[in-house]
């Protein structure tokens, strides 16, 4: 095959539209197929092919990326695929179940295909990010090269579940996405996408009133959506629903066949732990290269272009220059014959944020500032996992507490949770209407109806009017009286925290069951742009307390008996700047990013009743609450070599 540059395009490209993969079950999935041409003819032979598989229609997919046939006119057959019970094609949504069986079938049918070479590449992003991992775990042959972004690696322990907790973000999901989806199974009686679409309660009614309940809400109409929200939201044991391999490929990893795999993150990212997860579990099952390339980035592919992440930026390095420019330097390494070769390069690339000294930008943004760094392994061989722990007056402290008995009580009402201000979410928003004189879901673009009910990335902790929740008189989020602030003095040098946190805390509690929440923040000092400072959110997480000693079945803690739990926050890599402090608030709600704890041990998503909790953190000799951080030296990495 002829050899040129990954910017030159040699051929032409033929569509040949809804081409049907029929699954094992008889469903029919519609496929397009983008080949290399010229003279407006396909070509002859066999290339290697390049498979993307969506729920959110492949047409527009290809619309907005153009990926397939950027890559047909560069060698491969692009494939785009509608996912089951979407679009294009039959069968019915059940939140990633059928995508492991399903990518798998797709997988054989192109293998049968007189234009294959046998070498399959697979792409995509968030539920096309699970696709990949899906199919892999069922051990196709022809699976030759990956590219998961922001993906996940085990739902029930971050991503979909967390500590025990639902992310609403795919609450959201079943409610904008079934509005959206013009599938004709779906909508064959028009009054469904009526329902759905004209003037319907949307996610902003919805949280007003959780748990969501079976009949009451629009899904009604649309009873695949349905069943699975009221899963994901009522089945919170780690049960097998979960361990399903479309849902957990981190259970499923010893099938994967042994193949290049790029995995490209976030740091504000809702698949952030994820996506180090798939690396260290697949780098040390298999020889092929796996690699890593984590940037200061939000949720998404257009995010990976962009140097902002919520109301911070981070400098033009920050941004890739072309996100295709990467996925064909990997094919053309990883499929063809090493046309550019890889081999010598660090497996994680990943951006340091911080030290970009906190103007306000010119867009009326912080600037965060920082760089990239090559790595050689996760964690880091030279970090330094350093303790520090709570104590009274508000302090976070290197030095172990003294006092022999010290807490803090504050009392938890679910009913006026802790309002979410930025961190790692994504799809958390509602359908806004359809455009004045549109009275079909089809012909109104679904990005122009997005109303974001919580931003991802960095912001100040202050409440405000763009925050969900928040009412006036918009003060600093710190100041709630369920909001423990714990802070270290200014750092006197430059201190980098690279790597996976976790945070321990004794607890106590009035109530059977509650939560516990972490937030790792970098305080910028007071400054003419930002004369009181800046509380910037660096990672956060929760704990259900039920959960505390595993996430297969709940574990009450009896009333007013001390415990110690383990929250992980999602990994990070932040310079806290000489002059910052390092803070961490504690608190018992992050609403709307995970659902409240109604702190009566009913069962989860069921409730009817909820109670004011008094809980309780230790800070004493005995019992030392403390977060554990992981510190980076200055010193450079040594090159350790890598395949």
């Amino acid at each position: 095959m002829a050899q040129y540059s990954h910017r030159e395009s040699p051929y032409e490209v033929v569509v040949q539209r809804d081409v049907i993969v029929i699954a094992r079950d008889g469903v029919r999935l519609a496929t397009d197929l983008y080949f290399p041409a010229r003279d407006g003819a396909a070509l002859p032979g066999r290339w290697p092919a390049l498979l993307h598989r969506t729920p959110y229609d492949k047409v527009q997919v290809e619309r907005n990326l153009g990926y397939a046939d950027y890559f047909a006119r560069r060698g491969y057959v692009g494939i785009i695929q509608d996912c089951r019970g979407t679009f294009a094609s039959e069968g019915e949504v059940a939140f990633l179940e059928p995508e492991a069986e399903d990518g798998a079938d797709t997988m054989a049918w192109i293998e049968e295909q007189p234009w294959s070479d046998g070498k399959v590449g697979t792409w995509g992003a968030s539920w096309s990010g699970w696709t990949q991992t899906a199919l892999a775990a069922m051990g196709p042959a022809n699976l030759a090269s990956m590219i998961p972004a922001v993906s996940g690696s085990l739902a029930h322990e971050s991503s979909v579940r967390q500590g025990g907790a639902l992310e609403l973000r795919f609450l959201a999901w079943a409610f904008w996405h079934s509005g959206t989806n013009t599938q004709k199974e779906l909508k064959a009686d028009p009054r469904v996408d009526a329902a759905l679409n004209l003037g319907a309660p949307n996610l902003h009614d919805w949280l007003q009133r959780m748990p969501i309940r079976q009949g009451q809400t629009q899904l009604a109409q649309v009873p695949a959506y349905e069943r699975w929200a009221l899963k994901i939201l009522t089945e919170s044991d780690f049960s097998d629903y979960w361990r399903h391999p479309s849902v957990a490929p981190a259970l499923h990893w010893d099938r994967f066949p042994d193949v290049p795999v790029l995995l490209i993150g976030g740091w504000y990212d809702s698949y952030t732990r994820g996506t180090f997860d798939n690396f260290i579990g697949l780098s040390t099952r298999q020889k092929s290269p796996v690699r890593v390339l984590m940037g200061p980035w939000v949720h998404g592919y257009a995010t990976l272009e962009s140097d902002v992440a919520g109301d911070v930026e981070f400098g033009r390095d920050a941004a890739l220059d072309s996100v295709r420019d990467v996925h064909e330097e990997w094919f053309d390494w990883t499929l063809r014959d090493a046309r550019l070769d890889l081999t010598g390069r660090a497996p994680l690339r990943l951006f340091v944020m911080g030290g970009g000294g906190g103007h306000r930008t010119n867009n009326g943004r912080l600037f965060h500032g920082g760089r990239w760094r090559d790595e050689w392994e996760w964690p880091l061989a030279r970090t330094e996992f350093r303790s520090y722990y709570f104590h009274a007056g508000a302090e976070l402290r290197a030095e172990p507490p003294e006092a022999e008995d010290a807490s803090t009580t504050y009392a938890f009402n679910p009913t006026n949770p802790v309002p979410s201000i930025g961190g790692n979410v994504s799809s958390l928003r509602a359908l806004g209407p359809l455009p004045a004189g549109v009275g079909d879901s089809r012909w109104a673009d679904r990005q122009s109806r997005y109303e974001e009910i919580m931003a991802a990335g960095g912001f100040d902790q202050v409440e405000s009017e763009r925050v969900w929740g928040c009412r006036p008189p918009y003060l600093p989020v710190g100041s709630r009286r369920d909001v423990l602030v714990f802070e270290t003095p200014p750092l006197a040098a430059d201190l980098e925290v690279t790597g996976p946190i976790e945070v321990y805390l004794w607890v106590s509690s009035t109530a059977v069951d509650t939560d516990f929440t972490a937030k790792l923040i970098d305080v910028y000092p007071p400054s003419s742009w930002y004369p009181r400072g800046y509380a910037l959110n660096i990672s956060d997480s929760i704990q259900r307390l039920r959960y505390r000693n595993g996430r297969t079945t709940a574990e009450f803690l009896p009333p007013g008996e001390v415990d110690e739990i383990r929250i992980v926050l999602y990994p990070t890599s932040n310079l806290f700047a000489a002059g910052h402090r390092i803070r961490v608030d504690v608190s018992s709600s992050n609403f709307p990013r995970f659902d409240v704890n109604p702190n009566t041990g009913e069962p989860i998503g069921t409730e009817r009743r909820t109670a004011v909790a008094d809980n309780t953190i230790y800070h004493c000799r005995p019992r030392p609450s403390r977060i554990v951080l992981p510190v980076i030296s200055a010193t450079e990495p040594l090159h350790q070599g890598v395949s």
